[in-house]
């Protein structure tokens, strides 16, 4: 079993987004990730879409494209429900790899600019200290990365 704070720093390989603050919140289903300039179009019959993303962290300013997953109807934090784009992407905490499913959507009032939610954690055998944080920092710089793909 993992242990992992209520807080860690996380990866998203693919998109280009690393070290990361992300917070880990279990009450939530879908994780999501701040996105502004969203802006969808087709790639060879697909349907993409292309969006900027800033953290006030270490991270960079990045603008990213990739194929849309899904299209889900999520609650907000205010309770308000809206639709919302789903992208299927890696994600890496600590020294373990695995796909996740991000909504997109402005977190720019949010202290947090992405958030982990249950489903994406529900497969695998952690657990959360809600009185820690940066549990994973030290597994991170590890040269040993575990894939799971499940």
């Amino acid at each position: 079993m993992i242990v992992i704070g209520w807080q860690e720093h996380i990866d998203l390989p693919l998109l280009g987004l690393t070290n990361l603050k992300a917070k880990i919140d279990t009450g939530a289903r879908t994780s999501a990730l701040h996105a502004t300039n969203i802006v969808e179009f087709e790639r060879d019959g697909v349907p993409w879409v292309r969006f900027h993303t800033k953290f006030n962290d270490d991270a960079n300013d990045v603008d990213v494209e990739c194929p849309i997953h899904d299209r889900r109807h999520i609650t907000n934090t205010s309770g308000v429900p809206e639709q919302r784009i789903i992208i299927r992407t890696k994600f890496r905490l600590g020294a373990k790899l695995w796909k996740i499913d991000l909504s997109l959507t402005e977190r720019t009032e949010m202290k947090f600019r992405m958030i982990v939610g249950r489903t994406a954690l529900r497969r695998h055998p952690i657990l959360v200290n809600p009185s820690k944080r940066n549990l994973m920092q030290v597994a991170a710089n590890s040269d040993h990365t575990q894939r799971i793909t499940k």
